[in-house]
């Protein structure tokens, strides 16, 4: 069964997830300057700050591993 609102919303989500090539972090970026543009306070709940991306070619065993970061 087809719901042409979920449908609208996958296909939003698609097109802006190609626009950055399916890169997480560059989808990210962009969120963050989106914020800063509208002059808007935005909240987070995160105790840390997400940062920069990991560097997974530097890891010994060459498997990522999850980060140190807990969802409250």
């Amino acid at each position: 069964m087809n719901d042409p609102i979920v449908d609208e919303v996958r296909r939003v989500r698609d097109e802006q997830a190609a626009r950055f090539n399916y890169d997480l972090w560059a989808i990210y970026r962009d969120i963050q300057e989106q914020q800063k543009r509208s002059g808007l306070k935005f909240i987070s709940f995160a105790e840390t700050e997400i940062g920069d991306p990991p560097n997974l070619a530097s890891q010994s065993n060459g498997t990522a591993r999850a980060g140190s970061q807990t969802t409250p």
